[in-house]
């Protein structure tokens, strides 16, 4: 069963997204907090949106998106920030679904995209993606400005001085 996160999921999102990290062997870069996801996920202003994958009542598995936008279409698609499926889980569907609601989704409201990135080295949802018919994006390299980049270029200096990390 896919149903949309509501506010008191919360706890179970955060844990899941803990342990998303652990597989991807980045633990100590997940630092959002639950408040964090209840602003982003219920605030004044959503930034993000959520579904939870349930079997017989337990969470096994998430997807968190938010809307992007093409110039080239000029409609939204959906950016899928995160795929998880709990390991006891996988090969049960869970992410097929979730992929399926959210195809389901843009569909429906008219988007013509639904995009998301894999980490090159986890060959079992490559291989289920490539089944589903999403093609790599090869010709594209992905940047990231974060943390003393970021700041070195948002700050007053216009980004003038000091390299800072783009990790």
């Amino acid at each position: 069963m896919i149903r949309t996160v509501t506010p008191d999921d919360i706890p179970v999102l955060h844990a899941m997204i803990r342990e998303l990290a652990e597989y991807e062997k980045a633990a100590d870069q997940a630092r959002a907090t639950e408040e964090q996801l209840r602003e982003a996920l219920f605030g004044e202003r959503p930034a993000a949106f959520a579904h939870l994958a349930e079997s017989g009542g337990e969470p096994v598995g998430f997807a968190l998106w938010f809307l992007n936008f093409s110039t080239w279409r000029g409609v939204h698609g959906i950016y899928l920030e995160d795929l998880f499926v709990r390991p006891h889980a996988r090969g049960g569907g869970h992410g097929r679904a979730l992929l399926t609601e959210l195809a389901r989704i843009c569909v429906a409201r008219g988007y013509e995209r639904l995009e998301w990135a894999v980490l090159n080295w986890n060959a079992p949802s490559i291989a289920s993606y490539e089944a589903l018919g999403a093609r790599a994006q090869d010709e594209w390299t992905t940047y990231r400005l974060t943390d003393g980049a970021l700041a070195a270029l948002g700050g007053t200096d216009g980004g003038t001085s000091g390299a800072g990390s783009a990790d």
